[in-house]
């Protein structure tokens, strides 16, 4: 009877792996193995401009303005776009503008280098966020709505013909003007400083009909939502748009939330923050000046396009005036430090999850002794090894309690063979083993419980940090950020995994014994697919356990001994 359960009960277990294989394989955007036919898979990124009246958001309903346009509402009289790139370079950006609108749909981050050290692919390109292709869009676009106005798809004349910061020059200014469009003229200077990926962005709009207007501006990012090609199916990270107030904080979106229209997913109406496109390493935001109210909005443009933004309404013009509006473009690198100089809350793009409490002073700490080292490899190693410190006497209580139980395993395990027709008395006897040898079973989980959001968020930091992207340790490590080429750091701690639940007490049942023996196995594949520095992360941990747990055991006088199941029955 036994045999049977067991048997129903390995093949639930297989099946159930079965289906979360192929539950994960969709949520990541890829076909399911076991069941392609189950479930409809996401058509690829859309390869197609969006269509030009969709890409335009629509005006905010204001009471005063009267007429409200609606979504995409063109510029009257508009004439075709005769669109022209121009290039700009300075030390960090190479960026590429269209005079269509005067938007951005280039951005190459000249520090980072577009493959990582240890892809297939060894070119220098640097790291292309934004751009407009045929398999990719990733722009940076603003205009004028509330009325015909000019927007990003007005035709506007380049009037700086400056196209790379100088040595010597601080500032590089490319400024692009509309003609008269519904009686507007809108005149775009963007302002790139040497350094910096934040750009300084000024809206003028000039009056030059014979009517006050009241137009509303809108910034917005618009991205295709197809997923990172540096994912794999055993773990993955945030991509898609964000929104940040400070009364809602950081609220990310997903583009699956987008496309079933979910409502209340983020702050729609505030006067501080910032609105962001986000993915792993990198992210764009758009931001307007504290206390400019702003209406922030979360939108599907097309088909796998998505756009993120906000609009802010401007005070009525009178004719010959000329209103100004500053915002912020930020392009660039998650780096911690210089985010947070930026703007309040700028840093959380960096996603550490729901335990960014303790994953920044985690990261601060890495970046501490990263600074002593000059080693990201090393850095984590110390890390590590300074939480196992901290940890030391709440991991040896959990340690000596684990000694005690596997003391008594002999003794349970000729019990269990003893009464195994009577469980109400094997359980009893079991109890009262319990009370003599002053053991708690329980005893070397808790402790272990408690450390494990540390451990988490540390892991979460690791992922995070685009210091680790091409970051080398030693010898065939040369990208901290990339698996193991050669799958050694993977089989070490495979290694050092079952090294580890060999030297744990196996559990009374000979199924629990089975499954606590293949879970970390099956746990240690996953991470021949895993950053080096994940992989390093847990072998250190693996290695300083088992330190530790020797250590203790010796003391209390129980052998080191592999406790193996019997997987033949």
């Amino acid at each position: 009877m036994n045999d049977i359960r067991r048997s129903i009960l390995w093949v639930v277990f297989g099946l159930s792996m079965v289906l979360i294989w192929d539950k994960w394989q969709i949520h990541n955007g890829h076909k399911p193995t076991f069941f392609p036919g189950s479930t409809q898979v996401a058509a690829p990124a859309a390869t197609s401009a969006p269509a030009s009246d969709a890409s335009v958001p629509a005006a905010v309903a204001v009471p005063s303005a009267g007429a409200v346009s609606a979504p995409g509402e063109a510029p009257a009289g508009a004439p075709s776009p005769v669109a022209a790139r121009h290039e700009v370079t300075t030390d960090v950006f190479k960026l590429v503008f269209n005079t269509e609108g005067g938007s951005l749909i280039g951005a190459e981050l000249l520090k980072h280098a577009e493959a990582t050290r240890q892809s297939k692919d060894q070119s220098v390109q640097p790291f292309t966020l934004l751009t407009q292709g045929a398999d990719r869009i990733y722009v940076a676009q603003t205009g004028l709505i509330g009325g015909s106005f000019p927007t990003h798809k007005t035709p506007m004349n380049l009037v700086t013909p400056e196209t790379a910061l100088a040595d010597g020059q601080n500032e590089l200014q490319v400024r692009f003007e509309s003609g008269d469009v519904g009686g507007v003229k809108l005149v775009k200077t963007y302002t790139l400083t040497r350094g910096r990926y934040d750009i300084a962005v000024k809206h003028e709009v000039k009056n030059l009909g014979t009517q006050a207007v009241s137009p509303q501006l809108y910034l917005q990012l618009v991205r295709d939502g197809s997923k990172l090609s540096s994912e794999t199916p055993f773990y993955s990270t945030f991509t898609g748009p964000a929104v940040y107030t400070n009364e809602k904080k950081y609220q990310k979106v997903e583009f699956a939330d987008i496309e079933k229209k979910k409502e209340n997913l983020y702050i729609k109406t505030a006067s501080d923050g910032y609105v962001a496109m986000v993915q792993h390493y990198f992210a764009s935001a758009w931001l307007l000046g504290d206390g400019v109210a702003r209406d922030n909005f979360v939108r599907k443009v097309d088909d796998k396009l998505f756009s993120v933004g906000s609009i802010t309404n401007l005070a009525a013009i009178e004719p010959g005036q000329t209103q100004s509006v500053q915002a912020r473009l930020f392009i660039g690198p998650q780096e911690e430090k210089v985010l947070e100089t930026i703007a309040p809350g700028l840093e959380l793009v960096k996603d550490y999850g729901w335990l960014t409490i303790l994953a920044k002073p985690l990261y601060w700490l890495l970046e501490k002794i990263h600074g002593f080292v000059a080693n990201w490899g090393w850095s984590i190693v110390l890390l590590v090894v300074l939480i196992k410190a901290a940890f030391y006497w709440l991991n040896a209580s959990a340690y000596r309690s684990m000694a005690k139980m596997k003391k008594i395993n002999p003794r349970i395990m000729e019990m269990r063979e003893r009464l195994k027709g009577n469980p109400q008395a094997m359980q009893q006897e079991m109890m009262k083993m319990y009370r003599e040898e002053k053991v708690n079973p329980l005893g070397g989980c808790f402790p272990i419980l408690i450390q494990i959001p540390v451990f988490i968020a540390l892991y979460w930091v690791l992922l995070s940090s685009v210091e680790m992207r091409n970051a080398p340790w030693m010898a065939w490590i040369t990208d901290l950020s990339s698996p193991d080429p050669y799958f050694i750091l993977p089989l070490v701690m495979a290694v050092t995994t079952m090294i580890q639940t060999a030297l744990n007490p196996l559990p009374p049942d000979p199924l629990q014994a089975k499954l606590m023996w293949l879970m970390p196995l099956m746990f240690s594949v996953m991470f021949f697919f895993f950053p080096s520095g994940l992989v390093l992360y847990w072998i250190t941990n693996n290695v300083l356990t088992i330190a530790q747990q020797s250590f203790i055991n010796n003391r209390l006088g129980v052998p080191l001994k592999f406790s193996m199941p019997n997987f033949k029955s």
